[in-house]
């Protein structure tokens, strides 16, 4: 294999591991939202900027980048056996 094209199939799979990792980042997020959202606006009234500075912390994005990364390797994993 030469070596423009390991590179461009390197390239390839860090992009769609990129994307796969953003995609699930994003699931989360909206989910994560959605909830807080709802729970905080039965009870409190508290507007929807409330709910966002409550869910985008560090501890959310880093959990939710660990998760991203483990869905993307189990993915991968069943990608290559399946």
């Amino acid at each position: 294999m030469s070596q423009k094209r390991f590179r461009n199939k390197l390239s390839v799979r860090i992009a769609r591991a990129i994307l796969e990792v953003t995609c699930i980042l994003f699931l989360y997020y909206s989910n994560l939202l959605m909830g807080e959202y709802i729970h905080s606006s039965k009870n409190y009234n508290k507007p929807i900027l409330w709910a966002l500075q409550d869910v985008f912390t560090p501890e959310n994005f880093f959990i939710g980048l660990f998760t991203g990364i483990m869905g993307y390797g189990i993915f991968e994993f069943l990608r290559r056996k399946l």
